[in-house]
């Protein structure tokens, strides 16, 4: 069986990790092993960090609607809590993006949510 020499297979991957950690400080930049386990290091917190953005998304949502809704002269649990009485299907980022775009809108559906 004849001998494998991986050299250029190495020399491509070392560069592509390297050139992954292109920003990092110090030899996490620079030395491949180093730059290996802060290559690992990011990819895990860019996945994690994903998943956490709709998290603050959702957040966000919630206090643009919660603000609107006090203006409007109820809270926002009140709010949602008649949406779904009446029946009314509508997620939190219709709603606060209907709370900041068109607040006469906003305004007639607290209305109505509260009549039933």
């Amino acid at each position: 069986m004849p001998r494998v020499k991986s050299s250029v297979t190495t020399r491509k991957r070392h560069k592509k990790v390297l050139a992954m950690t292109k920003g990092q400080r110090a030899t996490r930049h620079s030395l491949y092993k180093r730059a290996h386990e802060a290559m690992l290091h990011s990819l895990n917190y860019a996945y994690i960090h994903r998943r956490d953005r709709k998290g603050d998304m959702r957040r966000l949502w919630i206090s643009r609607i919660n603000a609107a809704s006090r203006a409007n002269g109820i809270t926002y649990s009140q709010l949602i809590n008649n949406l779904h009485k009446a029946n009314i299907e509508i997620n939190r980022k219709m709603l606060a993006d209907m709370a900041i775009r068109e607040p006469d809108a906003f305004a007639r559906l607290t209305k109505l949510s509260q009549n039933n």
